[in-house]
């Protein structure tokens, strides 16, 4: 079982993402976000899907992307850390968004790419031991477990839908 992990094991910044997570089994919310998400992604119009709401601010699809670019990250760094104590570096999301041409995809590939990584993330995460979820490594400078990065990956989404929601959806 996937018990939420302690502040300790997370940099206190993220503890707004953890906060996010609601208590039921990370594995099956990160289910019913995949099924989720890809539905309200998949439907969207083309117009909707190039919406930003203010200049300098993304797209829906650079959301999306920005989603699959963290989904990845995150993604490496449990596979990373369940293996071996590693330390890795952080990314800069802006230049990730910028370099990712997401504008010049449709908004069903995007949402298609979402769904294929979060399963192969999925089938990672089933797999590991208590003793892996308790495995350490350093991100973008800071010591983190294999544990809360899951919280994070959920928490991350979550803000993120949150704000399409406030700000693109509404």
């Amino acid at each position: 079982m996937i018990t939420r992990p302690k502040p300790e094991e997370y940099n206190p910044y993220y503890a707004k993402y953890v906060g996010m997570v609601p208590d039921d089994s990370p594995l099956l919310v990160l289910n019913r976000l995949k099924e989720s998400s890809y539905r309200l992604f998949n439907e969207l119009s083309d117009d909707k899907a190039h919406f930003a709401y203010a200049d300098g601010k993304w797209t829906v699809k650079e959301v999306l992307g920005h989603i699959i670019d963290a989904e990845r990250t995150f993604g490496y760094r449990l596979f990373s850390f369940s293996r071996d104590y590693a330390e890795l570096p952080s990314f800069d999301q802006n230049v990730y968004v910028s370099n990712g041409n997401f504008n010049s995809r449709t908004i069903q590939n995007l949402a298609s790419e979402f769904r294929t990584t979060r399963e192969s993330n999925i089938y990672l995460i089933e797999s590991l031991t208590d003793e892996q979820l308790d495995r350490k490594g350093v991100a973008s400078g800071n010591e983190v477990t294999v544990r809360a990065l899951i919280y994070m990956l959920i928490g991350h989404e979550l803000h993120h839908l949150s704000v399409l929601n406030e700000r693109y959806f509404s």
